[in-house]
């Protein structure tokens, strides 16, 4: 009877160490942000309206048609004056980049944004044990990653991922990539290095559809510091929740509506389909679809069951006369999630997905406001909104955010974090957020160019403007 005794006391302490051993081990996988530092380029970087202006006469194989649809792209674009292209374009070289342009607009954004993280954490670079960067258009031999190990002098045994080709949403990737490696390796640093090279991507054709990438892309990028250190949990500023990714790059349509390829002349460009909204909307609501029983409380969810189930109800009998079809049932994000982190992809991106959430312009001011100063930033444009709100001390400890990206392939990703203390840092926003909303959002380009709208194509000359 006693060995039967010890046998049972014996098991049930076996049950519950491996349950604690599961839990602690559960705990060293949790993905924490420690901190983000965003690239503000220097002044002598901004693209007023005047100057966007010269860049377009200097691109010969535009016409009147063309200056046209340009003008009225960027009226609408959301974009002002403020933001930053790469240097060789205030160089007059767009048209004809070397490698070195591409280099040095990508180390001039490394070397500030990640020694800044480094220095506002205490870190040395030797510190660092996982390396992820992601910049889509550009790819060098080293390799970029390769290039910052070597100006940083980082461990032999760093683990290095260099990612190309993943878009606009590759920032999340990049997160998603370092939480998958902290499930494996404990109590270790990750720094992610999002951003875009510009230099080498400059469209000189006069597709349409190539022309426009020209229009909706900025300068930036922004360096992000993550851990799993179960001692720094209360020094983070967001704890990672969640993450899905949605790809629907099966789908020819969805595949060819953002892709990098010749126009009929040859030209290198962008191509940005005329079903790329749509595309976008089918992978967002995929996405959507996987995330929201991951983040929203089980009331909402139970709701907005009945609320469909008794809308199919209501359809029915109004296809069989008995009265008019009510309107679909649409679930409140809002009722779990306290801040919507949106992909600067343009002014039409903003609105549909404000649109599609419900959302009021309070929820949509970070992205339009990140929109409007620094453009589309590609990857890195999520943290320029997040960090919009902590400037404005919109972040407080226990507050949720919801992060969304749109890129090529096609792809829609998402993540869900945790605030885990009261944020206010400016970051990038820090010397001007008192100056944000403006009166207004509208920039001068109609202004001073709207006189192409009025011109005859038979009579035009661009050289009586010059």
């Amino acid at each position: 009877m006693e060995f039967l005794c010890i046998l049972y006391a014996f098991s049930a302490l076996y049950f519950i160490f491996t349950l604690w051993k599961r839990y602690d081990k559960k705990r060293d996988q949790q993905c924490y942000i420690l901190d983000y530092e965003c690239h503000k380029p220097t002044d002598d970087r901004k693209l007023d309206t005047e100057y966007s202006g010269e860049i377009i006469k200097r691109t010969k194989n535009l016409g009147l048609l063309e200056y046209q649809f340009l003008l009225k792209a960027i009226v609408s674009s959301g974009i002002g004056e403020q933001t930053y292209a790469p240097r060789i374009m205030f160089d007059g070289r767009e048209s004809c980049p070397t490698l070195e342009d591409s280099i040095t607009e990508m180390e001039e954004f490394f070397h500030d944004s990640i020694q800044k993280v480094l220095d506002k954490q205490g870190l040395s670079p030797s510190q660092i044990d996982v390396l992820v960067v992601n910049v889509s258009m550009f790819a060098s031999v080293p390799s970029l990653a390769s290039r910052i190990i070597n100006h940083y002098k980082m461990r032999e045994d760093i683990k290095v991922y260099n990612l190309s080709g993943m878009g606009c949403s590759a920032s999340l990737i990049s997160v998603g990539l370092v939480r998958s490696i902290f499930k494996t390796n404990n109590n270790i640093y990750a720094l992610v290095v999002t951003s875009e090279s510009l230099s080498p991507n400059w469209y000189t054709g006069n597709a349409r559809s190539m022309i426009l990438a020209n229009c909706l892309f900025r300068s930036g990028g922004c360096a992000v510091l993550m851990t799993n250190k179960r001692a720094l949990k209360d020094k983070a500023m967001f704890k990672l929740k969640c993450l899905v990714r949605t790809h629907h790059g099966a789908k020819d349509e969805s595949y060819g509506c953002c892709i990098q390829q010749e126009d009929e002349q040859g030209r290198l460009g962008f191509h940005l389909s005329k079903i790329l909204p749509k595309a976008a909307t089918r992978a967002f609501v995929d996405n959507l679809r996987e995330i929201s029983p991951k983040i929203l409380p089980i009331r909402e969810l139970v709701r907005f069951i009945l609320a469909t189930f008794l809308w199919k109800l209501r359809q029915s009998s109004s296809t069989k006369g008995l009265g008019t079809s009510p309107p679909k049932p649409l679930i409140n994000f809002k009722t779990g999630v306290d801040h919507f982190c949106i992909h600067t992809g343009g002014k039409a991106v903003i609105d549909g997905i404000g649109k599609s959430l419900c959302l009021t312009e309070h929820d949509l001011e970070p992205a339009r406001m990140t929109l409007h100063r620094f453009g589309n930033t590609s990857a890195s444009s999520l943290w320029y909104v997040l960090a919009y709100m902590e400037a404005k001390k919109r972040l407080k400890k226990a507050d949720t955010v919801l992060m969304i990206s749109f890129g090529a392939g096609f792809k829609c990703n998402s993540c869900f974090l945790e605030v885990v203390r009261d944020l206010e840092d400016g970051n990038v926003w820090k010397d001007e957020i008192s100056m944000y909303p403006p009166k207004s959002l509208t920039n001068p380009f109609l202004e001073k160019f709207g006189w192409v709208q009025q011109e005859d194509p038979s009579t035009f000359m661009l050289e009586n403007y010059l």
